[in-house]
């Protein structure tokens, strides 16, 4: 598959980054999805911009700009200044999490975030429904980096999934981790043994 290389173009995320910045300024939201992903390891940035709001936001957001409804995952649409936002909406929005889990967040920049293993699943959700498409590679791009630069603990992300009953996210992740290649490269890994010895260390700590 090709990578959509328009994910890593300058003036689109810089475009992104600028209206993620005044949103901060104006909106109470939690920031998932490839921003949320950037701010905890400081590599591959985003052209889209992914929050969750609760309702008293929405309704902000409502007054301020056209939010177009989409019915598969209950949420919302909108662009700002050509960069595509989606919001969803705690106790409205499907997650593979309930709100509990999705609202114990953690501070950086002074943008609200999910926790590493959280955003970790939230993503493998993404990936899940759209893994065959080029977004579906960024998807395991912004999966990969999370595994290796953001810190995640294991264990907790285990427990999550045996939690809510999502044990085929921990064998898909197995899988992206054995299956990637291009995803290695563009986070900056092409030796083939650093590759190889990087794949069996993950493999190991998700046994």
């Amino acid at each position: 598959m090709v990578i959509d290389m328009e994910f890593w173009n300058d003036i689109a995320t810089e475009n992104s980054w600028k209206v993620l910045i005044r949103m901060r300024k104006e909106f109470d939201f939690i920031l998932i999805g490839g921003w949320a992903c950037y701010l905890l390891t400081r590599a591959i940035k985003s052209r889209d911009i992914d929050i969750i709001v609760d309702f008293e936001t929405l309704e902000k957001l409502r007054r301020k700009y056209s939010l177009k409804k989409t019915g598969f995952l209950r949420k919302y649409e909108m662009v700002m200044d050509e960069t595509s936002v989606d919001v969803y909406v705690t106790f409205y929005s499907r997650f593979p999490l309930p709100p509990e889990e999705l609202q114990k967040t953690i501070g950086a920049e002074g943008f609200r975030l999910p926790r590493p293993e959280v955003l970790l699943i939230l993503k493998q959700s993404a990936e899940l429904e759209r893994k065959d498409s080029a977004k579906g590679q960024k998807d395991r791009i912004d999966i990969m980096n999370l595994l290796l630069n953001s810190g995640i603990d294991m264990a907790s992300y285990d427990g999550l999934l045996k939690k809510y009953g999502l044990g085929n996210y921990m064998e898909r992740l197995k899988r992206i981790v054995r299956e990637s290649r291009k995803e290695f490269s563009y986070l900056g890994i092409a030796d083939m043994r650093k590759i190889r010895l990087i794949r069996e260390r993950l493999l190991n700590q998700l046994s």
